[in-house]
C-alpha cells in the first residue's frame, strides 16, 4: 500500500488515540514510528504498532503518562517517563536541554521508567540542527551475553551521536552494539524468513539462521569482546546513572506480558564552541570535506536523511500485512 507520510502518521496516531493514548503522546509516537519507516528502519517503524498497542491495553505502557523533568543540578536534567512511551520524554529532553547546554557548556539528561527508544538518530540530529553536539545511550531488555557467557544480561544497547556541520547536513551516527538491531530479527520472525548465521545464537550458544530460535537466544555483539564491553558502558549511562532498570530486569518490548520495562536513556549535549571558542561547526565541515574527497566514502547519517527526504516527496510503500494489522487495532 502506498501512503504519504501525513497519511501514515494520521493512521497511526488515530489507532493509538482509539486505544487510550493521550493525543500528545499519540502524536509523538506516530511521528517517531513513521519517520523511522521513512529512514529505512522498518524494524523500528510501523511493525511496532501492534505490540505497542497491546502493551497499552494491558497497562504495560501507560498511554496517558506525562513525562516530567526535574533540574537536579545546574547541568543535569532528570526526566521521569512515568512508564509511558519514550518518545514524549525524548521530546521533552530536546526542548529543555539546549538552553542548559548553552548556559553551562554541557548538559546531561537521564530518563527513567521509559520504553523503547526507537531510532536514536532521529533524536540526536534534532540537537545538531540546533547547533549542538549530542550523544545518546539507551538500554534494552536483555538480549546479549557478556563476552564468554550464554545468559542474556545486556540489551542491544545502542549509541547515537550527532554534530553540526557548517552550511551542510549534520553528521549522525546510530549503531546497536549487537551485530544488528534486534528489531531486524523480530521483523524476520514476522515475515517467516531466515537470518544470516552471524547475527545471533540460539539458547545453547550456537550460531543460528532461525529467527525464532534467535529471539529465544542471544544476539551476537558487534566487534566481539569490544562490543560486549561497550554494552556494559551503555548500561552504566542509561540505567545506573539514570535510575532506570538494568536490561536483565526489564520485560520484553515485543509482547504485552509482564510489568512495564522501565528502561532508561541518557543524553549528553555539548555547546561545541564552549571549550575552543567559535567555529567548531566550520572545523567539522573541514573534516567532512576531507572524508568526502575519497570516492566511496559516505558521510554518516546522509543515507537515512536522504531516504526520509525522498519519502517526504514520494511517500511510503508499506506492506499490506503491516497496514492490515494496524487497521485491526482501531
Amino acid at each position: 500500500m502506498h501512503m504519504t507520510l501525513n497519511e501514515a502518521e494520521t493512521l497511526v496516531r488515530s489507532v493509538f488515540e482509539t486505544n487510550g493514548v493521550s493525543p500528545e503522546a499519540a502524536l509523538s509516537v506516530a511521528r517517531a514510528l513513521v519517520q523511522s519507516e521513512a529512514a529505512g528502519q522498518s524494524g523500528h517503524g510501523l511493525r511496532r504498532v501492534p505490540a505497542y498497542v497491546q502493551q497499552v491495553r494491558t497497562g504495560k505502557v501507560v498511554g496517558r503518562a506525562k513525562a516530567v523533568s526535574t533540574r537536579t543540578r545546574p547541568g543535569v536534567l532528570s526526566i521521569d517517563a512515568a512508564h509511558g512511551f519514550a518518545y514524549p520524554a525524548l521530546d521533552l529532553a530536546v526542548t529543555e536541554l539546549p538552553a542548559i547546554a548553552r548556559e553551562q557548556g554541557i548538559a546531561f539528561s537521564g530518563i527513567h521508567r521509559s520504553h523503547h527508544a526507537g531510532v536514536m538518530a532521529l533524536t540526536v540530529e534534532r540537537f545538531a540542527e540546533k547547533g549542538l553536539v549530542a550523544m545518546m545511550f539507551a538500554n534494552a531488555p536483555a538480549a546479549m551475553a557478556p563476552w564468554g557467557g550464554k545468559r542474556p544480561l545486556f540489551g542491544t544497547n545502542p549509541i547515537a551521536f550527532a554534530a553540526p556541520v557548517f552550511d551542510a547536513e549534520p553528521l549522525v551516527i546510530d549503531l546497536a552494539l549487537s551485530k544488528v538491531a534486534r528489531g531486524k530479527v523480530m521483523e524476520a520472525t514476522q515475515k517467516g524468513v531466515s537470518i544470516p548465521d552471524d547475527w545471533a545464537f540460539d539458547a545453547d550458544g550456537n550460531p543460528t539462521t532461525d529467527a525464532v530460535a534467535a529471539m529465544k537466544g542471544t544476539m551476537a555483539p558487534s566487534g566481539g569482546a569490544k562490543g560486549a564491553a561497550l554494552a556494559m558502558m551503555v548500561e552504566v549511562f542509561a540505567a545506573a546513572l539514570s535510575g532506570a532498570q538494568f536490561s536483565y530486569q526489564a520485560s520484553s518490548l515485543f509482547d504485552e506480558k509482564g510489568p512495564p520495562p522501565a528502561l532508561g536513556q541518557a543524553i549528553i549535549v555539548i555547546d561545541p564552541d564552549a571549550a575552543a571558542g567559535s567555529g567548531a561547526a566550520g572545523r567539522m565541515a573541514e573534516l567532512a570535506a576531507e572524508m568526502a574527497k575519497e570516492d566511496g566514502v559516505r558521510l554518516p547519517g546522509r543515507r537515512g536523511r536522504g531516504l526520509r527526504a525522498r519519502a517526504m516527496e514520494q511517500g511510503l510503500d508499506l506492506e499490506d500485512d503491516v497496514i492490515a494489522a494496524i487497521h485491526a487495532l482501531g
